[in-house]
């Protein structure tokens, strides 16, 4: 299991909405809207790198309102 996090730059006002929409996306443990440089961090656990790539790139950074995206993957369980 690979487990991420994805860091969400967003339009002003939409956070709130994304958070929710990117909660139900299936590899989305949990999702937050935090202050500082990103505006939401979504903890991502899937079976492989590549499933974490799409929850990322194939998922949220396709979400309108989106402006970008950062992920980390994490080096300990």
């Amino acid at each position: 299991m690979v487990h991420a996090f994805v860091m969400a730059k967003t339009e002003a006002g939409t956070s709130e909405a994304l958070q929710a929409e990117i909660e139900r996306m299936d590899a989305v443990e949990e999702a937050h809207v935090v202050a500082g440089e990103w505006d939401i961090i979504a903890e991502v656990d899937a079976p492989e790198v590549h499933d974490v790539l799409g929850a990322s790139s194939s998922g949220i950074q396709r979400l309108e309102g989106v402006l970008d995206t950062k992920t980390y993957i994490s080096m300990s369980e």
